[in-house]
């Protein structure tokens, strides 16, 4: 059976050219992930609240993150269709709550792309290009990027995916060659201090290891987010599934390698830069301690070509969630049920791209980049907290809807977890209890507030549609549940 022909059992036409191979496959999760983006930026934020003793939080988190895309991976061999986690709960549960947790995805993809393309603007350029990044010159750099993207993504797949792949591509080189050049130079020059690995910085060592308690976190505990922030987005493979050859095979391996791969070279590339650090202390002050690491060990010629690195890849990460992002929209707008949905589920003649969707997604980051550069005096840690809370609590709701459903679905023969089912999920589990308590500390409440907000917002929305259409305004293609349509599948 042909990847059209499967699509037609979920209700939808082919709409999109299925070009995306399994390399760009893996290349979308892994840009997506971008482990020199997620470093770079909160590498400084790790020592100052938890030490460099932090990064042994790391492998706890890809090992709670790569059970996560165990199990999301099964969903996406499962149902590969255009929408992932909107469209994965909306046929396992029911529409309503696909939609609720399909706008959460919508807001999760709008904010983190501001953020990850304010990192360049604001922390960046400025070193890489020497110029003093007053508020102005971050917005309006950030502003211009965004449209950068927008512009490559509404007029070219094939073109945004060459770009993705080569940005991949240099930055998985460029990551194996900066850990090996700075154990090697560190070694050679004496600059290794094995104490770093266990050193809290200047973080007190008294009550280091609490839990903390209503609206606290423990120091060693908040260590996590470098994890929790760095190691998400690599489900976005599943949404290209429209567009991937044999995406029932292709999109559930793409998405745990790339956790893989980057759990693996991202832990021995902290590893490298904590050895090299000299005195953590001083370093926490920086604003942009990996480059310093790099300029002091390597040069001022490799941490110039590391900057170089950082920007490249981190253009492809804010590339590839805005691509999430618009096809995300196309896809709710395709089932009618997303605002304005008669313009945003148009493909581009011309294009082969959902253009309008792409124009929408980019006036609305431009937006939400001017309120938060407005009214937040930390507008990078807020953006932050937001763009790391969601996706916590996306893969919650889904992995607990798995939980709940698993016995019900039949296994496609092409990506089943087995006896390793429970073990999986499991660890799934405990891991995403323990990485949403870290959310109750103090600090994350402006992101809680934009999570309010933006519920409302939709709340208000999803209200008026259930009133003015009824139920059947959620109702997905043929109406079929999950259930019915993968036995259908099964003895096909």
């Amino acid at each position: 059976m042909s990847d059209s022909e499967e699509l037609a059992r979920f209700g939808y036409e082919q709409s999109f050219e299925r070009r995306t191979s399994r390399f760009a496959s893996f290349a979308v999760a892994f840009a997506f992930v971008s482990i020199a983006t997620g470093i770079f930026t909160t590498y400084g934020s790790v020592l100052n609240s938890s030490g460099p003793l932090g990064i042994w939080t790391w492998p706890i988190a890809v090992v709670g993150q790569l059970a996560v895309a165990f199990v999301l991976g099964s969903l996406a061999s499962r149902i590969p269709v255009t929408g992932y986690a909107y469209q994965w709960t909306s046929r396992l549960a029911n529409p309503v709550l696909g939609w609720i947790i399909g706008w959460i995805s919508f807001m999760f993809l709008a904010v983190v792309v501001v953020a990850v393309d304010y990192t360049v603007a604001s922390t960046v350029l400025p070193v890489l290009l020497d110029y003093t990044a007053s508020p102005g010159i971050t917005w309006a750099v950030t502003a211009l990027i965004l449209l950068g993207q927008g512009l490559l993504i509404g007029t070219s797949t094939r073109w945004t995916e060459k770009v993705n792949n080569t940005a991949v591509t240099a930055e998985l080189i460029g990551m194996v060659l900066l850990t090996v050049l700075l154990l090697v130079v560190a070694a050679v020059r004496h600059r290794m201090d094995f104490d770093n690995l266990f050193s809290r910085g200047a973080v007190p060592a008294e009550g280091y290891w609490s839990f903390g308690d209503a609206t606290t976190a423990g120091p060693w505990m908040l260590g996590f987010l470098l994890g929790a922030f760095t190691i998400v987005g690599f489900e976005s493979a599943a949404n290209l599934a429209e567009e991937t050859n044999d995406p029932e095979r292709v999109v559930p391996r793409a998405m745990w390698q790339a956790v893989l791969a980057s759990g693996v070279l991202g832990f021995l590339f902290l590893v490298a830069v904590t050895l090299a650090a000299g005195d953590p202390v001083a370093l926490a002050q920086s604003g942009t301690p990996i480059a310093d690491v790099i300029r002091v060990t390597l040069g001022g010629v490799v941490s110039t070509l590391l900057l170089l690195l950082v920007v490249l890849a981190i253009f492809a990460c804010g590339l590839v969630i805005m691509m999430t992002g618009t096809r995300l929209t196309w896809a709710m707008s395709r089932d009618e049920r997303f605002p304005g949905w008669s313009h945003w589920k148009r493909i581009s003649p011309r294009f082969g791209t959902p253009l309008r969707a792409t124009v929408f997604y980019v006036v609305l980051a431009e937006v939400i980049l001017g309120l938060f550069s407005a009214f937040s005096e930390d507008a990078l840690f807020t953006l932050f907290g937001a763009a790391t809370l969601l996706p916590a609590v996306i893969y919650a709701a889904t992995v607990g809807l798995y939980l709940v459903k698993r016995r019900s679905l039949p296994a496609n023969g092409k990506f089943d977890l087995g006896r390793w089912e429970i073990p999986v999920l499991v660890v799934a589990v405990v891991w995403l209890v323990f990485e949403l308590a870290l959310f109750r500390d103090a600090a994350f409440a402006d992101a809680w507030l934009y999570v309010v907000v933006l519920l409302v917002i939709g709340a208000v929305y999803l209200g008026a549609l259930l009133v003015t259409r009824g139920r059947g305004a959620l109702a997905l293609p043929e109406a079929r549940s999950i259930d019915a349509e993968l036995d259908r599948k099964a003895h096909a």
